[in-house]
């Protein structure tokens, strides 16, 4: 599967980059610069683009089969960086990949979007965002998932997660998890239209996912 990743030169991008570069996919990473290819064709894109996801990015997609987006401007940027990326950045990109017949979009998004106006006041722009950006996913006809990880870390992954439509407790994973977790649902036939959180456990990714 060729499969456009919008986010490639971020964090979670640079691990999905190196899971998917052991995997029967290839990644196409969009990047800003011409300058950023270099580096994550090593960690794994079979090849780079560029683009910006506050313009069209159609000819970037052209030929792909499945979009990742878990590009993000941060829960600490201002809100209007927050509403171009995480809102409006993301929305364009379900569009114009319904637009151009790309049928797959896997949405990194974060717990508790469901229900931004409950979060802290410092962080509610950044949740509406992500609420808007997944409502109109999950309204666009497309065969999405939407992950909804917790606070994101910096440490190594475990491969084992707890995952659910809805976990009660707020909890933290690492970003490299996350990423397995994205090249696993790509695998996976039981994400079709699926929401859920997700955040360390004790359950191997794939079988956490087969429960769904």
């Amino acid at each position: 599967m060729h499969v456009f990743i919008a986010g490639a030169n971020g964090q979670i991008g640079q691990h999905l980059l190196q899971e998917m570069a052991n995997s029967d996919h290839e990644a196409r990473a969009l990047i800003r610069h011409p300058d950023q290819g270099p580096d994550l064709q090593q960690l794994g894109a079979t090849e780079t683009v560029v683009g910006d996801l506050e313009h069209d990015c159609s000819e970037a997609m052209r030929g792909c089969d499945a979009v990742i987006f878990t590009a993000g401007s941060g829960p600490h940027t201002g809100p209007d960086k927050t509403i171009d990326v995480d809102q409006d950045g993301a929305i364009r990109l379900v569009d114009t990949a319904r637009a151009m017949g790309i049928k797959r979009f896997i949405m990194v998004s974060t717990m508790r979007a469901e229900e931004p106006d409950k979060g802290p006041e410092k962080l509610q722009h950044y949740l509406r965002a992500k609420h808007n950006a997944d409502e109109h996913l999950k309204n666009s006809g497309l065969n999405y998932t939407i992950v909804r990880p917790g606070r994101l870390t910096d440490d190594d992954g475990s491969g084992k997660v707890a995952l659910s439509a809805r976990l009660e407790e707020f909890g933290e994973i690492p970003r490299q998890d996350v990423a397995r977790v994205l090249l696993a649902v790509l695998d996976s036939d039981n994400t079709t239209d699926a929401v859920f959180d997700v955040v360390s456990g004790d359950t191997p990714v794939p079988e956490a996912l087969a429960k769904l």
